[in-house]
This record gives C-alpha cells, structure tokens and sequence, in this order.
C-alpha cells in the first residue's frame, strides 16, 4: 500500500525483479481494506501515512488474517509504530533494491524483526 505513484512503481518493479508472481497494490486504506477481505496475499507492505491518513485499519485487517507485513515509511524518527505493532520490519523511503530484499526476508517465519533503509 502507496500513495506516492512514483514510489509505487518503483516497489512493483523491484518486487517483479524478486520473481514475484502477482503484485497488488492499493493508494488508499478503503482500497486496501477490500483488497483483504477478497484476495489472499502472502506478504504486504504498508505505507505508515497515507495522504496524512494513519494506516492502522489496514495494519489490523492483515494481523487478523495473519498477513506478515512489514511498513515503509518516509518517517526517520521512527516513534509512529502503532500498539501492538512495534515489532515489526520498518523499511526507511528511500530504500534500495537490496533493502528491499532484506525487509522481505524478514517476513519469513524466524527471522528477526529488524530492518534498516
């Protein structure tokens, strides 16, 4: 999830890079949340701010569904982790192919938690 076209692309094109099969992505929370409730993903990446909008909703919506996700964000304080949420992967705009890949890979099962960009 994005709102920024230009960053959007740029993330679909490093995941497609990745050899991921399908890529679905969505610019608004609303978007977002009916993606969810009528596919099923394997992994999500969540912008923390979108247009000014906090992207709790959509943060809730995936950990019910257990959807391992990781957030992006363009924040470099990093104090916007929302509760219960502050244990995972936070992937810092700009970030690179490389970072990307990392983040990823912590989303599977026994990886640590962190992740630097």
């Amino acid at each position: 999830m994005e709102d920024e076209t230009l960053i959007l692309m740029m993330i679909e094109a490093m995941l497609q890079d990745l050899g991921c099969e399908s890529v679905t992505s969505a610019g608004t929370c609303n978007q977002a949340i009916s993606l969810i409730e009528s596919q099923v993903f394997d992994a999500a990446m969540l912008d923390m701010n979108l247009d000014g909008r906090d992207s709790q909703t959509v943060a809730d919506a995936l950990a019910t569904r257990g959807v391992p996700f990781l957030y992006s964000t363009g924040n470099t304080t990093g104090h916007d982790l929302k509760k219960g949420f502050n244990g995972r992967a936070v992937l810092r705009k700009p970030f690179s192919f490389e970072e990307l890949t990392a983040a990823l890979a912590l989303l599977q099962p026994g990886e640590s938690r962190t992740a630097r960009g």
